[in-house]
């Protein structure tokens, strides 16, 4: 991989910030031209860049590349085309009373930022790059790139393909490894979006803080999933195992744990095992199941599942036909559940980003509640169930930075709802109008009557009773 350096970077910023002042104001038609060749080159290239990914990640399937990564960029540059000329309309406001009456008008102009930093992760390295770029976009700004260095392949073509379809002063990527990207987030850029894990989050931010710049962070951390009494338990337990086999559980929504009645646990454990094998009979040679990213990232989950087993919890591997993963040169593991878990474990301390799901249980929703609210507010929370007054309960009762109801993951797909954490799970939104806004600057504009409002109110020294009068009538109950 070829590094860029800081002077490099710098020159880049230099550049993209120069273009951006001095094409302004920069007509829609500008925003919606980029929108449609960054559609283009997903169209074009969608297959090849899933094909990079998948070499980056070992295997890793290609139609999950496409559906994953390709199709919900796409999608969302789409609706940012479509919606473009509403979000961009200045909203009028009221004037202070009697301003409005005398002629003054305020409104609001979402405006571009200038240059947006995006800082892109490996386990979505397309579609958590590609996605915000086409907000950026919209948003009238100039992008530069820093992928992971751990998708070398996917990187380098990225790189290649930006270059094809936009001008470095439009868009740039810049590659390299942990240095690289440290310097990428020192760059006194305009606003940087940051995917990855929250201790990263935590560095991130404090490099931008030097020069003030602000931040998104779409971080992680344990997304639970508490299932009510009244559950569809078979629908419950597919949905889970898609969303937790899924790029074999090396996502930020992930479902990290399950909470469940404790008179439910073994029936839900066979739904998720009889779901598991319906959908991945065998695993090994399986080209939908994809393998864990690298060698330190897998010894780390089997240090878990061991650590647990160690403290007490029993681990159910969910390995249908009975295939040997020790001897195999892949590094796939299979879904394995534990129960007996507890909180000296470290499976339940940091977010897992694999295939190994805990499966607690509690006596009344309440408990569960508790559990949820007693850590950090995760990025994900599921809740399945068919009774609405629980289901309100448990919402209304937690937080986090978005909820599924009888699903998992899929909200983050609806590109008119906001994708974005609180608390240690992240920081600001992207998708929907949010998006929009997190990438503009919302300036304020305010016109002044041609009248002396001034001297009626006497608000030009010497104060007099005019004024005294005027803040009587607006200091008051």
């Amino acid at each position: 991989m070829e590094e860029t350096s800081l002077t490099a970077m710098q020159a880049l910023l230099d550049r993209q910030r120069a273009a951006f002042v001095n094409s302004r104001p920069e007509p829609l038609l500008c925003r919606r031209e980029r929108l449609d060749r960054l559609i283009t080159l997903l169209v074009e290239h969608g297959e090849a860049l899933s094909r990079a990914m998948s070499a980056d990640f070992g295997h890793r399937s290609v139609v999950q590349g496409v559906m994953g990564d390709v199709l919900p960029a796409v999608s969302l540059a789409k609706y940012c085309r479509k919606n473009l000329s509403r979000w961009t309309r200045p909203e009028r406001r009221r004037p202070m009373f009697p301003l409005g009456l005398l002629g003054a008008r305020a409104e609001v102009r979402h405006e571009p930022k200038g240059v947006i930093g995006i800082v892109a992760p490996w386990n979505f390295p397309i579609g958590l790059t590609l996605a915000p770029l086409a907000q950026v976009l919209a948003a009238g700004n100039r992008a530069m790139i820093k992928p992971s260095e751990y998708t070398p392949e996917t990187g380098a073509l990225l790189q290649q393909l930006i270059g094809q379809y936009f001008v470095e002063e439009e868009v740039t990527v810049c590659l390299g490894g942990m240095e690289t990207g440290q310097a990428f987030c020192s760059l006194p850029l305009d606003h940087l979006v940051f995917t990855g894990a929250t201790g990263v989050g935590r560095a991130v931010l404090r490099a931008a803080a030097d020069n003030l710049v602000p931040v998104t962070l779409e971080l992680g951390g344990k997304s639970p999933v508490i299932l009510g009494q009244k559950v569809k338990l078979d629908q419950a337990a597919e949905r889970i195992v898609i969303g937790k086999m899924l790029n074999a559980g090396q996502i930020c929504l992930a479902p990290d744990y399950l909470l469940v009645p404790e008179e439910m646990q073994g029936s839900v454990i066979s739904a998720i095992g009889d779901a598991a094998q319906r959908m991945y009979p065998t695993l090994l040679s399986n080209d939908d199941y994809s393998c864990i990213m690298s060698d330190r990232h897998r010894d780390r989950l089997a240090g878990l599942i061991d650590d647990a087993v160690a403290r007490g919890a029993e681990a159910i591997e969910l390995n249908p036909d009975g295939e040997d993963f020790t001897s195999a040169n892949l590094r796939k593991l299979p879904l394995t559940l534990l129960t007996g878990v507890d909180d000296s474990m470290a499976v339940m301390q940091e977010e897992i980003f694999g295939p190994v799901l805990p499966v607690m249980t509690y006596g009344h929703i309440d408990e569960a509640i508790d559990y949820v609210n007693a850590r950090d507010h995760p990025l994900g929370l599921y809740y399945f169930g068919e009774d609405a007054t629980e289901r309100e309960n448990v919402v209304g009762r937690t937080q986090s930075g978005g909820v599924g109801i009888n699903d998992v993951v899929l909200h983050a797909s609806m590109d008119d709802l906001p994708f974005g954490g609180i608390g240690a799970s992240g920081m600001g939104n992207y998708h929907g109008p949010e998006g929009f806004r997190t990438f503009s600057h919302a300036r304020a504009v305010f016109r002044q009557t041609p009248l002396d409002f001034a001297r009626l109110a006497g608000l030009k020294p010497p104060y007099g009773p005019a004024l005294q009068r005027l803040l009587k009538l607006q200091i008051r109950e």
